[in-house]
């Protein structure tokens, strides 16, 4: 089966917000990309009382991960559909009752983005698979195409400053780098701007699920370096520490995270974890985001608490 395009992507959203008028809702996002395409987010949910809270899920912030779109705009259709029909659904081995469905429902609002980088998704489509940046022209028209969206947000942005020199942060201030240049400044990204804008417009939004396909795994916040709960003053907000971040298995610096955080993070990843698994039997496992490498620029750590 072929993926998706940009413009299915789209035309699919659009059909089942006109499907579903009651439990999902249509959302322009307000900047069009380089190559002039506008976005749209889902929002899936039924609750009939006080807005409940929320969770924004991203899709396709790296061009070349076909299957995250397809994803998001395949659950958004099949809880739709179940939540009308008062049905559940089953992945493979995992089984989702009625109940299930209908409090999920009825109990939080779903933002699904399904493709947050539409010219990157559109060039690896057509032109070089292994595309993963969006398509941001080189200001000198020269042949350095590109910024990478999940390192051009606000968290610790300026990578050069607010790391270790030997911390390994992997970031680019380089415009021809090929994979994870950062941008010319924070939020240069139309794409960035798109889910930034989501996060102010929506403050009921609390989790952002980012969902990729290149490394098997479920990770949670933080990125910037191991995490700590002893130490408030440690935190990416001090200045006085930017020099000795990001560097694994020292003593000087850490990431502070309350611990009731940190336990609701690594519990809801777990279960997610534990829901994959009962699909097909793969085990995903669970681990911070630094322990892949130390990031700057994320979207999970950006506003919401991130996975």
């Amino acid at each position: 089966m072929a993926y998706l395009n940009v413009t299915e992507i789209e035309s699919a959203v659009a059909a089942l917000a006109a499907a579903y008028p009651a439990t999902a809702e249509l959302i322009a996002c307000p900047n069009a990309t380089h190559e002039s395409r506008q976005t749209h987010m889902l929002r899936v949910g039924a609750s009939s009382g006080p807005a409940p809270e929320a969770i924004l899920v991203l899709g396709g912030v790296h061009a070349r991960e076909w299957v995250p779109p397809d994803a998001l705009v395949s659950l958004a259709a099949d809880l739709l559909e179940a939540y009308e029909l008062g049905t559940g659904l089953r992945y493979g081995g995992k089984q989702f009752t009625a109940d299930e469905v209908r409090r999920a429902m009825e109990t939080v609002d779903l933002f699904v983005y399904p493709c947050v980088n539409p010219d990157g998704r559109h060039h690896s489509q057509t032109a070089d698979p292994m595309w993963r940046k969006n398509r941001r022209p080189h200001p000198n028209g020269g042949g350095c195409v590109g910024v990478d969206i999940n390192r051009n947000f606000d968290f610790l942005w300026d990578h050069l400053a607010k790391f270790a020199a030997d911390s390994g942060v992997n970031t680019s201030a380089n415009a021809c780098d090929r994979n994870v240049y950062r941008g010319p400044s924070v939020a240069s990204e139309p794409e960035t701007r798109n889910v930034t804008w989501a996060l102010d417009t929506y403050p009921r939004i609390q989790w952002l699920v980012d969902v990729h396909s290149a490394v098997p795994v479920i990770l949670h916040s933080w990125g910037s370096d191991q995490n700590q709960t002893a130490r408030p003053d440690q935190t990416f907000r001090n200045g006085a520490f930017d020099t000795v971040r990001g560097r694994a298995n020292d003593t000087v610096y850490g990431e502070y995270i309350a611990a009731g955080d940190l336990n609701r993070c690594a519990t809801i990843s777990q279960r997610m974890n534990d829901a994959v698994k009962g699909v097909r039997g793969d085990d995903y496992g669970v681990e911070q985001a630094f322990g892949l490498y130390p990031t700057s620029g994320r979207a999970t750590t950006s506003r919401s608490a991130g996975i």
